[in-house]
């Protein structure tokens, strides 16, 4: 296994080129939430996009391939599951740059991430790093978010080593603590809700492509895979799903991280019912109100919740007649997610 020091990785941002993956079989993963990639078209610093706005987004031209290639860190801390580590560092690079944890699918790998979302070609344009965790698992290469270790700040599963994985690259990299993201699809955004529930001391803020509650997959018996939450059968009321995001680090009183919501209304992997239980969920953890509703493009149904202060807390995307692999028919969903972060210089949509 490849040990990269600080400036293998520094330099790494000079290489052109992209790494390749072979092509995995959709149909035998279907089951376990895989959302099938296609090849990428390849997805800084600014205040955050907080206050709410109504302007349509346009459909972006699609982005140029990574400039840079995809590094793999070893070392980096605590990894109780043995998660594998990716970094990628853009040629230009900002002082102290955000980290923008990019979670991949059931039956995906960090690498499959990379080159099959726009995150890496954004982080081109604005001078973010990238973090690529990567499940070994081999009986279910889906992210833990189901286990009563993976459910909690004082855990011992995947949470913990992707925890690391900020750190050391806060460390190393001279990133900037107050700005680290979370962002996935299916597996991944259900990792997305776990990680801004177990650590809200550690990301600002979030979003989520075709996910499920934090809490929603628990299980008591080891395994990952819960068939009521995935089906949208587990309904609980606003207070009920907030309780158990703040049971998830007891006395935590901090600001909590804001949240972006993806969903296709046909997704028959992880059902439809889940995004609004997620949006019950979120809206009573950040305190938001329900500020507007509108329609970027014709499918969209855009909704957004505010604090008392007009802040936008939760940014809301129902698309009709999308299945699970919302992400990958709309990878533009990337830029709305990294303006909603605050990364572009501009006002935002969210």
């Amino acid at each position: 296994m490849l040990r990269l020091t600080l400036q293998d990785v520094i330099g790494a941002g000079r290489i052109r080129g992209r790494m390749t993956l072979a092509a995995a079989a959709v149909a035998g993963l279907c089951a376990a939430g895989f959302a099938a990639a296609p090849p990428a078209t390849a997805a800084a610093h600014a205040t955050p996009a907080t206050h709410a706005t109504h302007a349509a987004p346009a459909t972006p031209a699609a982005l140029p391939p990574p400039a840079s290639t995809l590094q793999e860190i070893t070392g980096f801390g605590p990894n109780p599951t043995n998660l594998r580590m990716y970094l990628y560092v853009p040629k230009h690079l900002r002082r102290h740059p955000a980290i923008v944890v990019a979670l991949h699918y059931c039956g995906g790998s960090g690498p499959a991430f990379f080159n099959g979302t726009e995150f890496a070609s954004l982080a081109d344009i604005y001078g973010y790093l990238v973090v690529y965790p990567s499940v070994t698992r081999t009986s279910l290469d889906c992210f833990d978010v189901s286990t009563p270790g993976a459910l909690t700040h004082f855990g011992n599963s995947d949470p913990v080593g992707i925890v690391s994985m900020v750190r050391w690259t806060e460390e190393h990299m001279r990133a900037d603590r107050h700005r680290v993201f979370a962002t996935g699809i299916s597996s991944g955004a259900m990792m997305t809700n776990v990680l801004l529930g177990d650590y809200p001391d550690v990301f600002r803020a979030g979003s989520a492509m075709s996910g499920v509650p934090f809490g929603c997959f628990a299980t008591t018996d080891g395994s990952l895979w819960n068939s009521a939450c995935a089906t949208g059968t587990v309904i609980k009321t606003p207070d009920e799903w907030g309780d158990i995001v703040r049971a998830a680090y007891p006395g935590y009183d901090g600001p909590r991280p804001r949240m972006q919501l993806w969903h296709g209304t046909a997704d028959t992997i992880l059902y439809y019912p889940n995004f609004g239980e997620e949006v019950k969920e979120w809206t009573n953890v950040l305190h938001a109100r329900l500020a507007y509703t509108d329609h970027p493009r014709p499918t969209w149904t855009h909704t957004v919740y505010v604090n008392r202060d007009g802040r936008v807390e939760v940014d809301a995307y129902s698309v009709a007649g999308e299945d699970h692999n919302l992400g990958f028919h709309y990878p533009d969903w990337a830029q709305l997610a990294i303006r909603f972060f605050g990364l572009t210089g501009d006002d935002g949509d969210g």
